[in-house]
């Protein structure tokens, strides 16, 4: 009888031990697929791939398939009031880097040289934006927007950098 008794006992406790594993197992599943969720959306949220798609920003283009266009004249540029308060200058020489290999290349290089008024005006929207310090601090991302806007300009990316040649911040 003791016997059938620790068994009985046993076979208890382990059906115990299965429901509990069952619902250890689904409430860190759930938990495990939530965490994996707000990883995902921090990691896009800083802008950070986990796996890289092809065609985005890390698109390389040979020095043999690169024309560069230089905007011809130095641009002068007053920014915005900066924490002194006095008026600062950014003169700028630009270049911009064309993809030759690029789907709309053959179109749409033309017409760079053609805007090159309103792409000096794109260039003078977005550094303007930018107070002394920002300039100082920032050249890249000053580029990168510029980049950007002239990308939205003519709604393609065959420009794929932007340059300053020479510039100075006074």
């Amino acid at each position: 009888m003791k016997k059938n008794l620790l068994s009985v006992l046993i076979l208890a406790l382990l059906v115990v031990n299965l429901v509990l594993t069952a619902i250890m197992m689904f409430s860190v599943t759930g938990a495990m697929s939530k965490t994996s969720d707000l990883v995902t959306d921090i990691a896009s949220v800083l802008n950070l791939e986990l796996n890289a798609q092809v065609g985005e920003e890390d698109k390389t283009v040979s020095m043999a398939d690169t024309e560069v266009y230089d905007i011809a004249d130095q641009m002068t540029i007053t920014l915005l009031p900066g924490e002194d308060g006095k008026v600062h200058y950014y003169l700028v020489s630009v270049s911009l880097s064309i993809d030759m290999k690029h789907k709309d290349y053959k179109t749409l290089n033309p017409q760079v040289a053609a805007k090159e008024s309103i792409i000096k005006s794109t260039i003078n929207e977005v550094i303007s934006g930018y107070t002394y310090e920002q300039a100082v601090a920032d050249q890249k991302g000053m580029q990168e927007a510029i980049l950007k806007s002239l990308q939205t300009l003519f709604d393609s990316d065959f420009i794929y950098n932007v340059n300053f040649r020479e510039y100075t911040i006074s």
